[in-house]
Protein backbone atom coordinates (compact mmCIF):
# COMPACT_ATOMS: atom_id res chain seq x y z
CA UNK A 1 0.00 0.00 0.00
CA UNK A 2 1.04 3.39 -0.96
CA UNK A 3 2.33 5.79 2.08
CA UNK A 4 0.63 8.69 1.93
CA UNK A 5 2.31 11.72 4.04
CA UNK A 6 -0.43 13.17 5.27
CA UNK A 7 -2.43 10.39 6.05
CA UNK A 8 -4.28 10.31 9.41
CA UNK A 9 -2.05 8.50 11.33
CA UNK A 10 0.62 11.03 10.50
CA UNK A 11 -1.66 13.43 11.44
CA UNK A 12 -2.16 11.90 15.12
CA UNK A 13 1.39 10.97 15.77
CA UNK A 14 2.08 14.98 14.81
CA UNK A 15 -0.87 16.26 16.75
CA UNK A 16 0.43 14.36 20.15
CA UNK A 17 3.89 14.90 19.91
CA UNK A 18 3.10 18.40 19.46
CA UNK A 19 1.20 18.49 22.55
CA UNK A 20 3.91 16.69 24.55
CA UNK A 21 6.08 19.38 23.37
CA UNK A 22 4.23 21.77 24.50
CA UNK A 23 3.05 20.73 27.80
CA UNK A 24 6.96 20.73 28.71
CA UNK A 25 7.63 23.40 27.55
CA UNK A 26 5.20 24.94 29.78
CA UNK A 27 6.15 23.18 32.29
CA UNK A 28 9.85 24.27 31.93
CA UNK A 29 8.57 27.87 31.73
CA UNK A 30 6.58 27.51 34.82
CA UNK A 31 10.12 25.64 36.55
CA UNK A 32 12.68 27.55 35.75
CA UNK A 33 12.33 30.52 34.14
CA UNK A 34 9.12 31.53 36.21
CA UNK A 35 9.72 30.07 39.23
CA UNK A 36 11.86 32.44 40.97
CA UNK A 37 9.15 35.36 40.09
CA UNK A 38 6.27 33.33 41.68
CA UNK A 39 8.34 32.65 44.59
CA UNK A 40 9.21 35.82 45.06
CA UNK A 41 5.88 37.35 44.87
CA UNK A 42 4.67 34.89 47.73
CA UNK A 43 7.24 35.56 49.60
CA UNK A 44 6.85 39.42 49.28
CA UNK A 45 2.75 39.10 50.30
CA UNK A 46 3.77 37.09 52.75
CA UNK A 47 6.12 39.13 54.33
CA UNK A 48 4.05 42.15 54.46
CA UNK A 49 1.11 40.16 55.83
CA UNK A 50 3.81 39.62 58.54
CA UNK A 51 3.80 43.02 59.10
CA UNK A 52 0.54 43.15 59.33
CA UNK A 53 -0.09 40.51 62.11
CA UNK A 54 2.70 42.14 64.35
CA UNK A 55 1.39 45.49 63.92
CA UNK A 56 -1.99 44.39 65.01
CA UNK A 57 -0.44 42.61 68.28
CA UNK A 58 2.16 45.01 68.91
CA UNK A 59 0.77 46.47 71.80
CA UNK A 60 0.40 43.22 73.24
CA UNK A 61 2.32 42.28 76.80
CA UNK A 62 3.41 39.29 74.76
CA UNK A 63 4.53 41.38 71.95
CA UNK A 64 7.87 39.37 72.03
CA UNK A 65 6.48 35.97 72.50
CA UNK A 66 4.52 36.20 69.24
CA UNK A 67 6.97 38.24 67.49
CA UNK A 68 9.69 35.02 68.40
CA UNK A 69 6.48 32.69 67.44
CA UNK A 70 5.72 34.22 63.84
CA UNK A 71 9.46 34.90 62.76
CA UNK A 72 9.89 31.19 63.45
CA UNK A 73 7.26 29.84 61.42
CA UNK A 74 7.37 32.01 58.32
CA UNK A 75 12.08 32.29 58.10
CA UNK A 76 11.83 35.91 58.80
CA UNK A 77 14.14 38.36 60.13
CA UNK A 78 12.80 41.05 62.72
CA UNK A 79 13.64 43.99 64.21
CA UNK A 80 12.03 46.66 66.26
CA UNK A 81 13.77 49.79 66.98
CA UNK A 82 13.49 53.20 67.96
CA UNK A 83 13.13 56.40 65.57
CA UNK A 84 16.91 56.79 66.11
CA UNK A 85 17.77 52.97 65.09
CA UNK A 86 18.44 51.40 68.67
CA UNK A 87 17.27 48.33 69.11
CA UNK A 88 14.38 47.29 71.07
CA UNK A 89 13.56 43.75 70.37
CA UNK A 90 14.86 41.24 67.79
CA UNK A 91 14.42 37.81 66.20
CA UNK A 92 14.62 35.55 63.22
CA UNK A 93 13.24 31.82 62.65
CA UNK A 94 16.05 30.63 64.93
CA UNK A 95 16.05 32.69 68.07
CA UNK A 96 13.32 30.61 70.13
CA UNK A 97 15.09 27.66 70.41
CA UNK A 98 18.13 29.52 70.62
CA UNK A 99 19.95 29.60 74.57
CA UNK A 100 21.22 33.51 74.14
CA UNK A 101 18.34 35.49 75.42
CA UNK A 102 18.46 39.57 75.48
CA UNK A 103 19.90 40.32 78.94
CA UNK A 104 20.83 43.56 80.71
CA UNK A 105 24.41 43.89 82.00
CA UNK A 106 25.28 44.38 85.50
CA UNK A 107 27.03 47.70 84.61
CA UNK A 108 23.99 49.86 84.56
CA UNK A 109 25.43 52.63 82.68
CA UNK A 110 27.44 53.19 79.55
CA UNK A 111 30.13 56.11 79.13
CA UNK A 112 26.67 58.22 77.85
CA UNK A 113 24.10 57.60 80.98
CA UNK A 114 21.85 54.64 79.07
CA UNK A 115 21.70 51.12 79.74
CA UNK A 116 23.42 48.60 77.73
CA UNK A 117 22.26 45.37 76.42
CA UNK A 118 23.11 42.98 74.24
CA UNK A 119 21.08 41.83 71.87
CA UNK A 120 20.35 38.39 69.60
CA UNK A 121 21.38 40.11 66.49
CA UNK A 122 23.03 43.53 65.34
CA UNK A 123 21.27 45.35 62.64
CA UNK A 124 21.65 44.82 58.98
CA UNK A 125 23.55 47.29 56.65
CA UNK A 126 21.01 48.66 55.32
CA UNK A 127 18.85 49.17 58.27
CA UNK A 128 20.13 52.77 58.41
CA UNK A 129 18.92 53.50 54.29
CA UNK A 130 15.63 51.30 55.27
CA UNK A 131 15.30 53.66 58.57
CA UNK A 132 15.77 56.82 56.11
CA UNK A 133 13.15 55.49 54.15
CA UNK A 134 10.94 55.57 56.99
CA UNK A 135 10.94 58.51 58.21
CA UNK A 136 10.94 60.13 55.15
CA UNK A 137 7.25 58.66 53.47
CA UNK A 138 4.21 60.37 54.24
CA UNK A 139 2.78 57.20 55.29
CA UNK A 140 5.44 55.85 58.02
CA UNK A 141 6.07 52.94 55.42
CA UNK A 142 9.09 51.68 53.79
CA UNK A 143 10.19 48.81 51.36
CA UNK A 144 13.86 47.36 50.20
CA UNK A 145 14.09 44.87 47.59
CA UNK A 146 17.25 44.13 45.45
CA UNK A 147 18.27 40.40 44.15
CA UNK A 148 18.43 38.64 47.45
CA UNK A 149 16.82 40.11 49.79
CA UNK A 150 13.27 42.36 50.48
CA UNK A 151 12.76 44.49 53.21
CA UNK A 152 9.04 45.50 54.74
CA UNK A 153 8.30 47.97 57.70
CA UNK A 154 6.22 50.71 59.14
CA UNK A 155 5.81 52.76 62.20
CA UNK A 156 4.39 50.99 64.80
CA UNK A 157 3.26 51.82 68.90
CA UNK A 158 5.25 49.34 70.20
CA UNK A 159 4.21 48.12 73.99
CA UNK A 160 5.85 49.44 76.83
CA UNK A 161 7.13 52.64 75.00
CA UNK A 162 5.27 55.82 74.35
CA UNK A 163 6.79 56.72 71.80
CA UNK A 164 6.44 55.75 68.03
CA UNK A 165 8.64 52.29 67.33
CA UNK A 166 9.84 51.26 64.21
CA UNK A 167 9.04 47.26 62.66
CA UNK A 168 11.72 46.30 60.51
CA UNK A 169 10.52 42.67 58.61
CA UNK A 170 13.25 41.27 56.29
CA UNK A 171 13.46 37.75 53.99
CA UNK A 172 15.75 36.38 51.51
CA UNK A 173 14.73 35.55 47.63
CA UNK A 174 17.23 33.88 46.80
CA UNK A 175 16.14 30.54 48.43
CA UNK A 176 14.87 28.99 45.56
CA UNK A 177 18.06 29.46 43.92
CA UNK A 178 19.63 26.03 44.53
CA UNK A 179 15.87 24.32 44.60
CA UNK A 180 15.86 25.55 40.70
CA UNK A 181 18.92 24.09 39.89
CA UNK A 182 18.21 20.90 41.48
CA UNK A 183 14.74 21.04 39.46
CA UNK A 184 16.20 21.89 36.17
CA UNK A 185 18.29 18.89 35.96
CA UNK A 186 15.95 16.87 37.26
CA UNK A 187 13.73 17.72 34.63
CA UNK A 188 16.30 17.11 32.02
CA UNK A 189 16.30 13.76 32.80
CA UNK A 190 12.49 13.30 33.24
CA UNK A 191 11.84 15.40 29.69
CA UNK A 192 13.95 13.02 27.68
CA UNK A 193 12.47 10.17 29.40
CA UNK A 194 8.71 11.41 28.95
CA UNK A 195 9.34 12.44 25.45
CA UNK A 196 10.40 9.09 24.62
CA UNK A 197 7.68 7.29 26.65
CA UNK A 198 5.22 10.00 24.70
CA UNK A 199 6.56 8.89 21.30
CA UNK A 200 6.00 5.14 21.93
CA UNK A 201 2.42 5.68 22.90
CA UNK A 202 1.61 8.25 20.56
CA UNK A 203 2.71 5.57 17.75
CA UNK A 204 0.44 2.86 19.58
CA UNK A 205 -2.54 5.17 19.76
CA UNK A 206 -2.00 6.57 16.11
CA UNK A 207 -1.54 3.03 14.79
CA UNK A 208 -5.08 2.34 17.07
CA UNK A 209 -6.74 5.04 15.81
CA UNK A 210 -6.12 4.99 12.35
CA UNK A 211 -6.68 1.09 11.89
CA UNK A 212 -10.17 1.14 11.75
CA UNK A 213 -10.24 4.39 10.01
CA UNK A 214 -8.15 2.63 7.09
CA UNK A 215 -10.33 -0.13 7.11
CA UNK A 216 -13.86 2.01 7.31
CA UNK A 217 -11.90 3.81 4.16
CA UNK A 218 -11.35 0.35 2.24
CA UNK A 219 -14.66 -0.33 2.95
CA UNK A 220 -15.72 2.61 1.47
CA UNK A 221 -14.09 2.00 -1.45
CA UNK A 222 -15.51 -1.46 -2.17
CA UNK A 223 -19.05 -0.28 -1.84
CA UNK A 224 -21.49 -2.22 -3.70
CA UNK A 225 -19.37 -4.53 -5.17
CA UNK A 226 -20.03 -8.55 -4.59
CA UNK A 227 -16.05 -8.97 -3.20
CA UNK A 228 -16.60 -6.36 -0.43
CA UNK A 229 -15.23 -8.44 2.48
CA UNK A 230 -13.52 -5.93 4.18
CA UNK A 231 -14.14 -6.07 7.97
CA UNK A 232 -13.58 -3.73 10.91
CA UNK A 233 -13.38 -4.88 14.45
CA UNK A 234 -16.04 -3.06 16.20
CA UNK A 235 -15.96 -1.67 19.60
CA UNK A 236 -13.09 0.35 19.12
CA UNK A 237 -15.78 3.81 19.39
CA UNK A 238 -19.20 4.21 18.73
CA UNK A 239 -19.14 7.00 16.14
CA UNK A 240 -17.08 4.37 13.72
CA UNK A 241 -19.57 1.15 14.66
CA UNK A 242 -22.19 3.51 13.60
CA UNK A 243 -20.39 4.76 10.48
CA UNK A 244 -19.63 1.05 9.64
CA UNK A 245 -23.49 0.02 10.31
CA UNK A 246 -24.04 2.67 7.98
CA UNK A 247 -21.55 1.43 5.22
CA UNK A 248 -23.21 -1.58 5.54
CA UNK A 249 -26.31 -0.25 4.76
CA UNK A 250 -25.72 1.85 1.71
CA UNK A 251 -23.22 -0.97 0.12
CA UNK A 252 -26.08 -3.19 0.26
CA UNK A 253 -28.40 -0.92 -1.22
CA UNK A 254 -25.65 -0.19 -4.17
CA UNK A 255 -25.56 -4.28 -4.50
CA UNK A 256 -29.80 -4.37 -4.98
CA UNK A 257 -29.14 -0.80 -7.45
CA UNK A 258 -26.68 -2.74 -9.10
CA UNK A 259 -28.64 -5.75 -9.46
CA UNK A 260 -31.99 -4.09 -10.18
CA UNK A 261 -30.06 -2.47 -12.63
CA UNK A 262 -28.36 -6.05 -14.14
CA UNK A 263 -31.83 -7.52 -13.83
CA UNK A 264 -33.40 -3.98 -15.79
CA UNK A 265 -30.95 -4.57 -18.79
CA UNK A 266 -31.36 -8.30 -19.34
CA UNK A 267 -35.18 -8.88 -18.50
CA UNK A 268 -36.33 -5.57 -20.24
CA UNK A 269 -33.93 -5.59 -23.35
CA UNK A 270 -36.38 -7.99 -25.02
CA UNK A 271 -39.59 -6.39 -24.14
CA UNK A 272 -37.94 -3.18 -25.56
CA UNK A 273 -36.18 -4.49 -28.65
CA UNK A 274 -39.69 -6.54 -29.54
CA UNK A 275 -42.39 -2.76 -29.80
CA UNK A 276 -39.06 -0.97 -32.06
CA UNK A 277 -38.60 -3.84 -34.57
CA UNK A 278 -42.52 -3.93 -35.06
CA UNK A 279 -42.50 0.17 -35.01
CA UNK A 280 -39.60 0.00 -37.54
CA UNK A 281 -40.78 -3.26 -39.52
CA UNK A 282 -44.04 -1.08 -40.18
CA UNK A 283 -42.95 2.49 -41.11
CA UNK A 284 -40.96 0.28 -43.54
CA UNK A 285 -43.19 -0.85 -45.28
CA UNK A 286 -45.43 2.43 -45.17
CA UNK A 287 -42.59 4.34 -46.98
CA UNK A 288 -41.42 1.04 -49.36
CA UNK A 289 -44.92 -0.88 -50.26
CA UNK A 290 -48.35 0.89 -48.66
CA UNK A 291 -47.80 4.24 -48.46
CA UNK A 292 -50.30 4.14 -52.16
CA UNK A 293 -52.62 1.62 -50.41
CA UNK A 294 -54.56 4.32 -48.16
CA UNK A 295 -55.91 0.86 -46.17
CA UNK A 296 -53.17 -0.75 -45.97
CA UNK A 297 -51.37 2.19 -44.65
CA UNK A 298 -53.89 3.47 -41.49
CA UNK A 299 -53.43 -0.75 -40.69
CA UNK A 300 -49.78 -0.37 -41.09
CA UNK A 301 -50.25 2.80 -38.72
CA UNK A 302 -52.40 1.32 -36.30
CA UNK A 303 -49.54 -1.14 -35.60
CA UNK A 304 -47.17 1.02 -35.04
CA UNK A 305 -49.48 3.35 -32.54
CA UNK A 306 -50.25 0.30 -30.85
CA UNK A 307 -46.83 -0.64 -30.50
CA UNK A 308 -45.85 2.75 -28.82
CA UNK A 309 -48.74 2.62 -26.78
CA UNK A 310 -47.03 -0.93 -25.44
CA UNK A 311 -43.18 0.98 -25.38
CA UNK A 312 -44.71 3.43 -23.29
CA UNK A 313 -46.54 1.69 -20.88
CA UNK A 314 -43.40 -0.42 -20.44
CA UNK A 315 -41.41 2.48 -19.75
CA UNK A 316 -43.99 3.89 -17.37
CA UNK A 317 -43.92 0.80 -15.46
CA UNK A 318 -40.18 0.42 -15.46
CA UNK A 319 -40.06 3.94 -13.79
CA UNK A 320 -42.49 3.68 -11.68
CA UNK A 321 -41.09 0.50 -9.79
CA UNK A 322 -37.78 2.23 -9.35
CA UNK A 323 -39.43 4.93 -8.24
CA UNK A 324 -41.18 2.71 -5.42
CA UNK A 325 -38.06 0.53 -4.77
CA UNK A 326 -35.27 3.26 -4.36
CA UNK A 327 -36.73 5.80 -3.28
CA UNK A 328 -35.58 6.53 0.48
CA UNK A 329 -38.67 9.05 1.93
CA UNK A 330 -42.24 7.37 3.00
CA UNK A 331 -45.27 8.45 0.96
CA UNK A 332 -47.27 11.39 2.45
CA UNK A 333 -50.05 8.97 4.77
CA UNK A 334 -54.03 10.45 4.54
CA UNK A 335 -57.08 9.60 6.21
CA UNK A 336 -58.78 8.05 2.59
CA UNK A 337 -62.24 6.44 1.68
CA UNK A 338 -60.80 3.07 0.25
CA UNK A 339 -64.16 1.86 -0.78
CA UNK A 340 -64.64 5.32 -3.35
CA UNK A 341 -61.05 4.76 -4.29
CA UNK A 342 -61.82 0.79 -5.20
CA UNK A 343 -65.37 2.01 -6.73
CA UNK A 344 -64.16 5.06 -9.12
CA UNK A 345 -60.70 2.41 -10.23
CA UNK A 346 -63.48 0.12 -11.41
CA UNK A 347 -65.36 2.32 -13.00
CA UNK A 348 -62.99 3.59 -15.14
CA UNK A 349 -62.18 0.15 -16.32
CA UNK A 350 -65.90 -0.83 -16.62
CA UNK A 351 -66.12 2.47 -19.07
CA UNK A 352 -62.85 1.49 -20.61
CA UNK A 353 -63.47 -2.47 -21.40
CA UNK A 354 -67.73 -2.78 -21.39
CA UNK A 355 -67.93 -2.05 -24.79
CA UNK A 356 -65.46 -5.10 -25.74
CA UNK A 357 -68.02 -7.01 -23.35
CA UNK A 358 -66.28 -7.20 -19.81
CA UNK A 359 -68.57 -7.76 -17.09
CA UNK A 360 -67.32 -5.93 -14.02
CA UNK A 361 -69.45 -7.47 -10.99
CA UNK A 362 -68.70 -5.24 -8.33
CA UNK A 363 -69.24 -6.26 -4.22
CA UNK A 364 -67.84 -3.10 -2.45
CA UNK A 365 -68.72 -2.24 1.02
CA UNK A 366 -69.79 1.39 1.66
CA UNK A 367 -67.89 3.80 4.25
CA UNK A 368 -64.41 1.76 4.94
CA UNK A 369 -61.53 4.10 5.82
CA UNK A 370 -58.13 3.17 6.14
CA UNK A 371 -54.43 5.72 6.22
CA UNK A 372 -52.84 5.45 2.89
CA UNK A 373 -51.61 7.26 -0.08
CA UNK A 374 -54.10 7.40 -2.27
CA UNK A 375 -52.57 7.73 -5.67
CA UNK A 376 -50.32 4.85 -5.13
CA UNK A 377 -52.87 2.41 -3.58
CA UNK A 378 -55.33 3.62 -7.21
CA UNK A 379 -52.05 2.47 -9.10
CA UNK A 380 -51.89 -0.83 -6.83
CA UNK A 381 -55.51 -1.65 -7.74
CA UNK A 382 -55.17 -0.68 -11.53
CA UNK A 383 -52.62 -3.55 -11.83
CA UNK A 384 -54.32 -5.64 -10.27
CA UNK A 385 -57.41 -4.81 -12.86
CA UNK A 386 -55.37 -5.03 -15.96
CA UNK A 387 -53.56 -8.10 -15.12
CA UNK A 388 -57.15 -9.45 -14.55
CA UNK A 389 -58.14 -8.42 -17.52
CA UNK A 390 -55.85 -9.45 -19.96
CA UNK A 391 -56.04 -12.48 -18.57
CA UNK A 392 -59.49 -12.81 -18.36
CA UNK A 393 -61.48 -15.98 -19.46
CA UNK A 394 -63.76 -16.67 -22.71
CA UNK A 395 -66.98 -15.36 -20.49
CA UNK A 396 -64.64 -12.23 -19.88
CA UNK A 397 -65.86 -11.87 -16.09
CA UNK A 398 -64.15 -10.32 -13.37
CA UNK A 399 -64.91 -9.84 -9.81
CA UNK A 400 -64.31 -7.04 -7.52
CA UNK A 401 -65.19 -6.68 -3.86
CA UNK A 402 -64.25 -4.79 -0.85
CA UNK A 403 -65.16 -6.44 2.76
CA UNK A 404 -63.78 -6.06 6.59
CA UNK A 405 -62.34 -8.53 8.18
CA UNK A 406 -61.41 -8.15 11.73
CA UNK A 407 -60.22 -4.47 11.50
CA UNK A 408 -58.86 -5.65 7.95
CA UNK A 409 -60.06 -3.88 4.92
CA UNK A 410 -59.71 -6.86 2.29
CA UNK A 411 -60.01 -5.87 -1.49
CA UNK A 412 -60.04 -8.95 -3.96
CA UNK A 413 -59.88 -9.11 -7.80
CA UNK A 414 -60.83 -12.58 -9.62
CA UNK A 415 -61.03 -14.00 -13.12
CA UNK A 416 -62.27 -16.97 -14.63
CA UNK A 417 -59.04 -17.46 -16.76
CA UNK A 418 -56.41 -19.96 -17.24
CA UNK A 419 -55.15 -19.75 -13.83
CA UNK A 420 -51.67 -20.44 -12.94
CA UNK A 421 -49.81 -23.37 -11.89
CA UNK A 422 -48.95 -23.91 -7.98
CA UNK A 423 -45.48 -23.83 -8.59
CA UNK A 424 -45.28 -20.74 -9.88
CA UNK A 425 -47.89 -19.38 -7.10
CA UNK A 426 -45.55 -18.53 -4.78
CA UNK A 427 -43.28 -16.31 -6.94
CA UNK A 428 -46.07 -14.57 -8.53
CA UNK A 429 -45.32 -11.39 -6.91
CA UNK A 430 -41.56 -11.45 -7.83
CA UNK A 431 -40.21 -8.77 -11.04
CA UNK A 432 -40.11 -10.75 -13.99
CA UNK A 433 -40.92 -13.71 -12.81
CA UNK A 434 -44.70 -13.99 -14.22
CA UNK A 435 -44.58 -16.07 -16.98
CA UNK A 436 -47.92 -15.44 -18.00
CA UNK A 437 -46.79 -12.52 -18.82
CA UNK A 438 -44.73 -12.83 -21.63
CA UNK A 439 -46.76 -15.18 -23.59
CA UNK A 440 -47.58 -11.98 -25.91
CA UNK A 441 -50.12 -10.15 -23.20
CA UNK A 442 -48.43 -8.96 -20.99
CA UNK A 443 -46.21 -5.47 -20.63
CA UNK A 444 -42.95 -5.66 -18.61
CA UNK A 445 -43.50 -8.38 -15.79
CA UNK A 446 -43.43 -5.22 -12.99
CA UNK A 447 -47.39 -5.06 -12.62
CA UNK A 448 -47.66 -7.10 -9.45
CA UNK A 449 -44.28 -6.38 -8.61
CA UNK A 450 -45.17 -2.75 -8.15
CA UNK A 451 -48.38 -3.86 -6.15
CA UNK A 452 -46.24 -5.76 -3.80
CA UNK A 453 -44.41 -3.12 -3.13
CA UNK A 454 -46.95 -0.05 -2.84
CA UNK A 455 -48.72 -2.60 -0.11
CA UNK A 456 -45.74 -2.91 1.79
CA UNK A 457 -45.71 0.73 2.00
CA UNK A 458 -48.67 0.67 3.63
CA UNK A 459 -47.74 -2.32 5.86
CA UNK A 460 -50.20 -4.89 3.95
CA UNK A 461 -50.31 -8.17 2.42
CA UNK A 462 -50.29 -9.58 -0.51
CA UNK A 463 -52.03 -12.74 -1.18
CA UNK A 464 -52.77 -14.95 -4.77
CA UNK A 465 -55.03 -18.16 -4.92
CA UNK A 466 -55.51 -19.79 -8.18
CA UNK A 467 -56.45 -23.05 -10.00
CA UNK A 468 -55.55 -24.10 -13.50
CA UNK A 469 -58.57 -24.04 -15.56
CA UNK A 470 -60.49 -22.47 -13.46
CA UNK A 471 -59.27 -18.47 -12.63
CA UNK A 472 -57.64 -16.59 -10.18
CA UNK A 473 -57.95 -14.27 -6.88
CA UNK A 474 -55.75 -11.55 -5.61
CA UNK A 475 -56.05 -9.92 -2.80
CA UNK A 476 -54.31 -6.77 -0.91
CA UNK A 477 -55.05 -6.93 2.95
CA UNK A 478 -54.33 -3.08 4.68
CA UNK A 479 -55.62 -2.33 8.18
CA UNK A 480 -58.83 0.17 8.51
CA UNK A 481 -58.64 3.18 10.66
CA UNK A 482 -60.27 2.48 14.66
Amino acid sequence: MKRKTNSFRKKLLSWFMFFTVVIFTVLWLLQTVFLQKFYNSMIIRNTVKVADKISSESQSSDITSYIDDISRSNSILVFVTDTDGNIMYSSDEYKKGHKFKDERLEMPYNGNGKEMRFHYRELPENYTEFLSAVNASDNGEAELQNDDIYVYGRLIDFYGNDEKAVLYVGTTLNAVGSTARIIRIQLIWVTLLSIIIAFVLALFMSKSFSKPVSQLNEKAHKLGEKDNDAELSEGFCTELDELNKTLDTTSEKLKKNREFQNELLANVSHDLRTPLTMIKGYAEMIRDISREDEKQCAEDVAVIVEETDRLTALVNEILEYSELQMSDSEAVMNDIDLSETVASVADSFDKLYSKDGYVFERNIADDIHIKGNISRLQRAIYNLLDNAVRHAGEDKWLGISLRTDNDKAIIKISDHGSGIAPEELEHIWDRYYTKRQRSGKGVSGLGLAIVKQIVSQHNGVCKAESEVGAGSVFSIELSINK
